[in-house]
């Protein structure tokens, strides 16, 4: 799977008759403007999984809640339980795919950088 980051008025193209471009973004939403052709259609994932199709292989599972509260403080010791959490999976994995799915979702939510400098991500005072 390709991650793009794009600013706020940027855009990309598909294909060369797919224009998506980054209208707004906040914390927890973006908000897309997608220019296709209409026999390409263009449908949300809920939707498919609600008629019952598969959520494909390459999209992570993320938390839906809102972040409430104060931020999550990092220190070394959290740098040190996921420097572990990652050598015990690199140690579990033997094609297992529920290991490579928890590889992934903790990829996810603290990329491989993460651990390496902790002031980046470590929210500010």
């Amino acid at each position: 799977m390709l991650f793009l980051q794009l600013k706020t008025g940027e855009y990309m193209t598909i294909g060369g008759s797919v224009v998506v471009q980054l209208s707004d973004a906040s914390s927890s939403h973006c908000k897309l403007m997608i220019e296709a052709p209409r026999e390409i259609p263009v449908v949300r994932g809920e939707l498919l999984e609600r008629a019952g199709m598969e959520r494909p292989e390459c999209v992570a599972e993320t938390s839906c809640r809102r972040r409430q509260g104060p931020d999550l403080a990092w220190n070394r010791n959290k740098t040190q339980a996921l420097a572990a959490m990652r050598r015990l999976l690199t140690q579990m994995d033997g094609g297992d795919s529920r290991v490579k799915d928890l590889r992934r979702q903790l990829d996810f939510l603290f990329p491989p950088e993460f651990a390496a400098n902790e002031t980046i991500y470590a929210p500010s005072p």
